[in-house]
């Protein structure tokens, strides 16, 4: 029996974009807005992890990017929860080695969300990655309800 290859099988393999960063920083509304747009975006919650290259776990990205927030910035995007400064640096620690390895960083404490996704289509755009001609299924929002 002959079986017929579907049209996806033949396709290459879209390459993978992860987003880093502390958290209330935007990763999972980023990973949306590029899922959307056709690109394999995967958000890492690695702030919460002690592996540092967790980034790199089970697939090595095409591209890596980093997203940065300060404390009130924080305060701001999640109210529901207590902040404190020494919870952000904590963060920054445990996301070093993502933070060396970034393509792109991003301080996201002064931008829209929107902001930021044009920023990061524009980077992509400028660095020729290829996205899927119609949106990616969405993925499970990584944000907690408590700070670490």
């Amino acid at each position: 029996m002959i079986q017929a290859r579907k049209a996806s099988d033949l396709q290459p393999k879209l390459p993978i974009i992860k987003i880093v960063g502390v958290s209330a920083s935007g990763k999972s509304t980023l990973v949306r807005a590029l899922r959307e747009a056709g690109y394999d975006a995967r958000a890492v919650s690695q702030e919460h992890s002690h592996m540092a290259d967790l980034w790199k776990q089970f697939e090595v990205p095409r591209v890596l990017i980093y997203l940065d927030n300060d404390l009130a910035g924080q305060q701001r995007r999640r109210p529901d929860v207590t902040w404190d400064a020494n919870g952000i640096e904590v963060e920054r620690v445990r996301l070093a080695d993502a933070y060396a390895a970034a393509d792109l960083r991003i301080q996201t404490a002064s931008l829209t969300s929107g902001q930021v996704a044009a920023l990061v289509l524009a980077f992509l755009a400028a660095e020729n990655i290829r996205s899927a001609s119609t949106p990616l299924p969405l993925l499970p929002s990584t944000g907690g309800a408590k700070a670490p």
